[in-house]
């Protein structure tokens, strides 16, 4: 399946969708948590789906209550086959997390994309602290059997932040107090910070240092709880962005005190030269002359798909630092970058960490997404300032964590067939 894409004026409102992370995070702390939990406004999502079967598959029921999820927590059992994690590596890693607290043998795996991505400093860390483990070098499927025992690790902080949300996750619940030691630079470090809010919110509170090095989680347990998901910042930065090139776009549901990494597209905004207006939970972006950027994305590495793509129309040659994790997302989006944007007939050249575009009128083009959402969402953006119709193959990879995406599209004026 493919759609096409003509180029248009966008204006009007849309809401952000419910967060993605913070919807994976609540999941998590509602299955540990004795009683039940209410999650207003989550996601539904192909991903965050896969975390609600892998919960079933432990034994947590869960159930829908109109658009919100019901979580009955407390206490996790053996699962009878494979936990299927889909293409979801967040729902792979902490549902790894939330196995290394049971004493039988638990495996994990998925499809062919998620089988690619490094799980092997987990792994490592978790074996620290008394849990086994096997797997294909660090790649799944991945058989964890427990109990977590407890005490000190190292963990690496440069590969996955995943990893060490997953262990804060499950830590309250070892046999004895966990004190982690990230090793390497922290990158991505505000998605450590959410899952210490989530724990927070859900009654744990988890010790820190100020750089986040050190982390100490006492032995206690979750209580549960009712809570609405914020507005996903990483997806409304589509929306930012459509307003920004082409006319004036409104986005509702966003929390500017959120502690997600994405929230980092206002800045980003505003150094380009964006007009863009906050008021209240309303973000608002106009078409604008943008000048070029340099940045380090190494915190919120997920902006760069978009980000790269508004500077392909901007002044001058923006410069990007921080990326070589993306060679492992769903797609390697730095390959999966430059072979739309070469395509489009944008300057853009770079390295395993590092990338340089040069702003110009992109064109049409065939843009395949190599199945990633981000990269999706990204050139239907840029499409509405093409020369020419752009065709996006593949467009309903987008399930995975914006649903909605054509539909919201099409409400503020995109021409799509």
């Amino acid at each position: 399946m493919s759609i096409k894409i003509k180029p248009s004026c966008l204006t009007g409102t849309v809401s952000a969708p419910p967060s993605k992370s913070m919807t994976h995070r609540y999941l998590i702390t509602s299955a540990l948590a004795d009683g039940v939990s209410l999650l207003k406004n989550p996601l539904h999502s192909d991903d965050t789906v896969a975390t609600v079967e892998g919960l079933r598959k432990l034994g947590i029921n869960t159930s829908n209550e109109g658009c919100d999820w019901e979580i009955q927590g407390g206490k996790l059992t053996p699962p009878d086959s494979i936990i299927n994690c889909n293409e979801s590596g967040t729902t792979m890693r902490l549902l790894i997390g939330l196995c290394s607290l049971l004493d039988q043998p638990c495996t994990l795996s998925g499809a062919h994309s998620l089988i690619r991505r490094p799980n092997k400093p987990l792994l490592d860390a978790l074996e620290q602290l008394g849990v086994q483990t096997q797997s294909n070098a660090g790649h799944p499927p991945i058989t964890v059997t427990g109990k977590m025992m407890g005490g000190y690790a190292d963990i690496s902080g440069d590969i996955s932040s995943q990893f060490i949300s997953s262990i804060l996750l499950a830590a309250p619940y070892a046999e004895s107090p966990v004190e982690l030691r990230i090793t390497t630079k922290l990158e991505s470090k505000p998605y450590v910070k959410m899952t210490l809010d989530a724990m927070r919110k859900s009654g744990i509170k988890a010790e820190c240092s100020k750089s986040l090095e050190h982390l100490h989680v006492p032995n206690d347990r979750y209580s549960p709880l009712m809570t609405k998901i914020e507005g996903d910042w990483s997806s409304a930065a589509y929306m930012l962005a459509a307003g920004t090139l082409t006319g004036k776009v409104h986005v509702d549901n966003l929390d500017l005190a959120s502690s997600q990494a994405d929230k980092e597209i206002i800045r980003i905004l505003d150094e380009m030269g964006a007009y863009i207006k906050i008021n209240g939970k309303r973000v608002t972006t106009e078409k604008s002359k943008l000048n070029s950027l340099e940045t380090d994305l190494s915190d919120c590495p997920d902006l760069f798909p978009i980000v790269a793509c508004l500077c392909s129309v901007a002044d001058g040659t923006s410069r990007f630092t921080g990326l070589s994790r993306l060679r492992i997302k769903e797609s390697d989006r730095l390959a999966a970058m430059m072979e739309g944007l070469q395509k489009m007939g944008i300057e853009i050249d770079g390295d395993d960490d590092s990338v340089r575009i040069t702003g110009g009128s992109p064109r049409k083009a065939v843009i395949d997404p190599h199945n990633d959402h981000r990269i999706a969402m990204s050139f239907a953006v840029l499409s509405h300032v093409a020369e020419g119709e752009t065709t996006i193959l593949n467009p309903e990879c987008v399930s995975k964590s914006y649903p909605g995406f054509w539909d919201d599209l099409r409400k503020i004026g995109a021409k799509i067939r």
